[in-house]
């Protein structure tokens, strides 16, 4: 397979999916990321893992009907073209 402009798009879809599947209450409180765990004080800067809950929780908020409409293009690309 060479390394082409598509495969590159498809390899970021399959990120971004993977990140948008990402729950929670099931996975990443069980990790030490929960929603209660990232908590810091009044006017102190948020750290990385806080940054990346809040970049999480953006994905799995903006992404959904997105993700939905990219997924199918993906798939019936793939079944046109192979």
């Amino acid at each position: 397979m060479a390394f082409t402009l598509y495969s590159l798009l498809q390899a970021s879809l399959l990120i971004v999916n993977a990140v948008a599947v990402l729950h929670e209450e099931r996975f990443l409180r069980h990790v030490g990321w929960g929603t209660d765990q990232g908590i810091g004080g009044f006017g102190e800067e948020p750290g990385i893992k806080a940054q990346l809950m809040n970049l999480i929780r953006s994905v799995r908020t903006v992404m959904r009907v997105p993700l939905i409409a990219l997924n199918s293009i993906t798939i019936i690309l793939l079944l046109l073209f192979g």
